[in-house]
């Protein structure tokens, strides 16, 4: 069974009480889990919401009488490793996080300052040429691609790696993790989160701000990380970030797998307005790509956001769709990607093996 297209768990429904005896609250702490997965997975946790924060609210209740710390929550994942499977573990994490901050840190509602986490540098191997911003998705780092970026026959390029912030997430529940921008869900017709869009797209442009001037400078990413990308696409464009403030970087390429286009609805009014971002939008070389069995950012979510850049005058765009690939990326993808980049940029020394 699909939960928020993200976490599976095989529990057969069943619906177990919760004992208040304090001596026995580790025992009641199990039944209760078991108790909000079995709601979940037999009305997929929406309809049920409810009922769903009932029980919430009853393990706080046990929960905070043996509370003295903050720390707490991060004790009790330790302790759920042993008492359940992870899958139960994640399905309980999304759903409670925002009841925890409710009830025992009450800081739910407040905006807390993000901080980036680190970043990875590939050098390259050859002569610079470029330096592309590659953005990882939702809950990963830069770590991750980095590693994957140097395997590339793309001898020219520094990649920069960068890690989003750790954040809440609503889509999760409010569950933090790290997050370019906060989402609900995923769909460019979705309300945006711009306060967030605007920080890690100017988070993006100061890393590419320091690069000599002779070289090239592109933005790719994957996910969340290929909606920041195409974001920044859009400010480079307009001249400006959402806020209204100035966008430093000249682009020559951006790269988008598996994303979408946040903000899509307004887009093509705003360009149509300034003759400047037409002329920018006709000359920036974007290749999206996106797998036709995603189950996460559903391959519809690609198509449109490839036809609303089209149609707000990016003419210089290339959609490349791939059957039966899901939310990851394979050989013949980035194989289409090095090609890419090496024709749009203008690179030295590619080559396939």
């Amino acid at each position: 069974m699909q939960i928020h297209s993200y976490f599976y768990f095989p529990l057969p429904p069943s619906h177990l009480g919760i004992n208040r005896d304090c001596c026995c609250w580790c025992s009641s702490l199990q039944k209760l889990i078991l108790s909000i997965a079995a709601v979940t997975w037999s009305f997929s946790c929406l309809s049920r919401k409810y009922e769903l924060q009932q029980l919430l609210d009853e393990f706080w209740s046990v929960v905070i009488p043996h509370s003295h710390s903050i720390f707490l929550h991060t004790a009790f994942i330790d302790l759920l490793v042993n008492l359940s499977s992870n899958y139960i573990i994640l399905s309980f994490c999304l759903f409670s996080n925002e009841f925890y901050f409710r009830h025992v840190s009450g800081s739910g509602s407040s905006r807390r300052t993000l901080e980036f986490g680190r970043t990875h540098v590939v050098r390259p191997k050859g002569k610079h040429q470029a330096t592309i911003v590659w953005l990882h998705g939702l809950g990963d780092n830069g770590s991750s691609w980095s590693q994957l970026l140097e395997s590339l026959p793309l001898p020219n390029i520094k990649w920069i790696c960068p890690t989003a912030p750790t954040r809440p997430v609503a889509i999760f529940g409010g569950f933090p993790c790290t997050a370019w921008f906060d989402v609900a869900e995923i769909s460019g017709d979705a309300p945006s989160d711009l306060e967030g869009l605007d920080a890690s797209a100017a988070h993006v442009a100061n890393l590419l701000s320091t690069e000599p001037p002779n070289i090239k400078l592109g933005i790719g990413g994957f996910s969340m990380g290929a909606a920041t990308a195409l974001y920044s696409a859009t400010c480079h464009v307009l001249g400006h970030y959402g806020n209204g403030n100035i966008y430093p970087i000249n682009l020559s390429a951006i790269v988008s797998l598996s994303g979408w286009l946040p903000c899509s609805r307004t887009l093509k009014n705003q360009i149509e307005r300034s003759c400047d971002a037409t002329g920018r939008a006709a000359s920036l070389p974007l290749f999206l790509c996106h797998g036709k069995g995603d189950d996460v950012v559903a391959y519809e979510h690609g198509e449109r956001s490839a036809m609303a850049l089209s149609s707000a005058g990016f003419p210089n765009l290339i959609f490349r769709s791939y059957n039966g690939l899901g939310h990851y990326t394979v050989p013949e993808e980035t194989d289409e990607v090095c090609r890419w980049l090496t024709a749009n940029l203008g690179l030295e020394g590619f080559r396939l093996n």
